[in-house]
């Protein structure tokens, strides 16, 4: 593992062990990045190399625009991911490259809950991703499905993964309550497209296995 810091983020690569092994970003909540890709290792992943970046300041980095709190006495969320993906493709994956062998056949970006969010947003602002994985992903965000059906990425993914907890959606919060039924029609929308999608629906709720489900959508990309 090499670790740097980057724009006030921290920045932990896992190098392949094959010359142009796929490359992808994982975006974390609290460093998890080794333990994600040890699981995607036990799990049987094909050889990759994985940038995880932290520090991150969640409600800001990881959403496309402003919105008010989804929880009682929470922090409202301040659109920040515009000015993070610039960090992220201008700073961060650039020094990244540093430290792999080779260049990667292909860039894939991950994440979990809020993270998942900008997953699948960064595919409409950069088209330096071909593959994402949202990982129990914060779907429910106020206009981000009609955000997806009505603009177009910025280059057609070669593959998506979408996957929630089969207990999510059974919340008596209002926001959230809505987060099976948008990832289901996201994920749709893209089958219809003829992009190779799936929707896997895991035992838990969102905090449940968060480590071996984000490994699991990984694999899942890698297997593509």
């Amino acid at each position: 593992m090499v670790h740097f810091l980057a724009g006030g983020k921290t920045v932990d690569v896992f190098p392949g062990c094959e010359p142009g092994a796929p490359l992808i970003c994982l975006n974390t909540f609290s460093g998890e990045g080794q333990k994600v890709f040890e699981a995607a290792q036990a799990a049987g992943c094909p050889p990759f190399s994985l940038a995880a970046v932290s520090d991150l300041d969640w409600n800001r980095d990881m959403v496309p625009w402003d919105s008010p709190p989804a929880f009682p006495h929470g922090d409202p969320c301040i659109g920040g991911a515009d000015e993070y993906l610039r960090l992220l493709a201008e700073e961060i994956l650039p020094a990244v490259g540093q430290y792999l062998a080779g260049t990667p056949r292909w860039r894939g970006i991950a994440g979990y809950s809020l993270a998942g969010l900008f997953a699948l947003y960064a595919l409409y602002r950069t088209d330096l991703f071909s593959r994402a994985a949202s990982v129990s992903g914060s779907l429910w965000f106020p206009g981000m499905k009609e955000y997806v059906f009505s603009h177009e990425s910025r280059r057609r993914p070669d593959c998506l993964y979408f996957s929630l907890g089969d207990k999510e959606s059974k919340t008596r919060n209002p926001v959230l309550r809505s987060v099976r039924q948008d990832t289901e029609e996201i994920h749709a929308f893209f089958r219809e497209k003829g992009i190779d999608t799936v929707f896997q629906l895991n035992p838990g709720n969102h905090f449940t296995q968060a480590a071996e489900r984000t490994a699991a959508g990984l694999c899942w990309l890698l297997s593509r």
